[in-house]
C-alpha cells in the first residue's frame, strides 16, 4: 500500500480491494531496458516473468549487486559466456541488479552475491543452482551444457 494520503476510507479500500483479490504487488524493479539485444540479455523485476520463466527457453540467470567483488571479477567471464552461446536459438544467458529488482519467484533464493541459477525450460519452478565449481568459463560452460535441455551440435562434436 502506498497511498497518497491516509485515512480510515484509504485504509478500509485498500483491505475491501485486497479481500476481493484486486490488488497488484508493487514490485521494485528499475526500468525496462530498451535495448536488450546484447548476449548477455538484462531482466529487471518487470520482466523476470517473461524472459526467466518464458517455457520456450532455457535461462540462465546470474543475480550480482553492482558494488559485489566477485560479480565484478565474473563480469568478463559471463559476457564470453554470452558470446559463445549466442547462436543457440533455446538458450538465454541473463543477468539482474537484485539490489535494484525483486526476484518475482521464491524458487530463486538469493543470498549472496554472485547466485546463478539454471532454468530448464520445462522445469522453471525447480531451479539448478550453479554451487562447487569455479566461476569461469569452462565450468560454467559445463555446467549448461549439463543441463541444457537443446543445444545445437558444435562443429567440434560431428
Amino acid at each position: 500500500m502506498e497511498p497518497e494520503e491516509f485515512d480510515s476510507d484509504v485504509l478500509r479500500q485498500f483491505v475491501v480491494a485486497f479481500k476481493k483479490g484486486k490488488l497488484k504487488p508493487i514490485v521494485k524493479s528499475q526500468p525496462v531496458p530498451k535495448n536488450n539485444k546484447g548476449h548477455v540479455k538484462v531482466v529487471v523485476g518487470k520482466t523476470f516473468d517473461t524472459i526467466v520463466m518464458d517455457p520456450k527457453n532455457d535461462v540462465l540467470i546470474e543475480f550480482y549487486a553492482p558494488w559485489c567483488g566477485h560479480c565484478k571479477k565474473l563480469e568478463p567471464v559471463y559476457n564470453e559466456l554470452g558470446k559463445k552461446y549466442k547462436n543457440e536459438k533455446n538458450l538465454i544467458i541473463a543477468k539482474m541488479d537484485a539490489t535494484a529488482n525483486d526476484v518475482t519467484n521464491d524458487h530463486y533464493k538469493v543470498e549472496g552475491f554472485p547466485t546463478i541459477y539454471f532454468a530448464p525450460k520445462d522445469k522453471k519452478n525447480n531451479p539448478i543452482k550453479f554451487e562447487g565449481g569455479d566461476r569461469d568459463l569452462e565450468h560454467l560452460s559445463k555446467f549448461i551444457e549439463e543441463h541444457a535441455t537443446k543445444l545445437s551440435r558444435t562443429k567440434e562434436e560431428l
